[in-house]
């Protein structure tokens, strides 16, 4: 009578040699090279995608921008005011807005009025000799109902920052007849002064506020697209 042998009996006791199986395209996978191959050209991909789609940067044109502002005076009627001295830069990749910065010089404010204008810059208001700077930082950009974008930003004045909520309109980046690219942008929002330490007070024996405490802040800019840096072969 023939027995069974050991491996017929228990086949997982005696497992077959892997070299009685030929390496085959599956397993060539498995090895090391192709894995890095593989890295490599996802790394080169991405830094592919990262070169062609790089975002712009636009530089606020002053000769086409203005900062204004609007308050009410003796309950009766709204003063307006500017900046003349700001600057500020824009981020786009494509036709979307990425970012939005800039930096106002307080003492540059003009409501027409001279007089006014000097107490504006007091501590009463803006305080320019302690704070020079109003400043906007975009943290980031959100689009609204009509598809236009609405930015959220730290605005900073007069040493306090909140956040500041932007609703914009923008146009796409389009040649100009100077061989230039620039877009338009338009915004406006509300703030109240108290907020930021601007607590000037003076009532009327009406009961009205010689100035309002809303203030209405608009901006109105154009900015051309800044060239591209031109790469390694500067730095050679």
């Amino acid at each position: 009578m023939k027995t069974k042998s050991s491996r017929e009996e228990n086949p997982a006791a005696n497992p077959v040699p892997n070299e009685a199986f030929p390496r085959g395209r599956w397993n060539d996978l498995a090895s090391p090279v192709p894995v890095k191959k593989a890295l490599s050209f996802v790394v080169a991909a991405l830094l592919f995608h990262s070169i062609t789609f790089a975002a712009d940067s636009y530089k606020v044109d002053p000769a086409h921008t203005s900062v204004t502002f609007s308050v009410r005076h003796l309950g009766i009627n709204s003063v307006k005011g500017k900046f003349k001295e700001f600057e500020g830069t824009l981020v786009l990749d494509g036709d979307a807005l990425k970012e939005a910065n800039g930096t106002i010089q307080v003492k540059s404010v003009d409501t027409g009025v001279e007089k006014r204008d000097d107490h504006l810059r007091t501590a009463d208001f803006f305080d320019a000799a302690k704070y020079p700077t109003i400043t906007f930082k975009t943290k980031r950009v959100e689009k609204g109902g009509n598809g236009q974008p609405v930015l959220i930003a730290d605005f900073t004045m007069r040493g306090v920052t909140k956040e500041l909520r932007l609703p914009a309109n923008m146009s796409k980046p389009t040649k100009d007849p100077w061989g230039g690219v620039r877009v338009g942008l338009e915004a406006k929002t509300k703030l109240n002064r108290k907020d930021y330490g601007i607590n000037y007070h003076e009532v009327l024996e009406t009961g009205a506020m010689a100035v309002g405490e809303e203030v209405e802040l608009e901006i109105n800019t154009e900015a051309v697209k800044e060239a591209a840096s031109k790469g390694s072969s500067d730095n050679k």
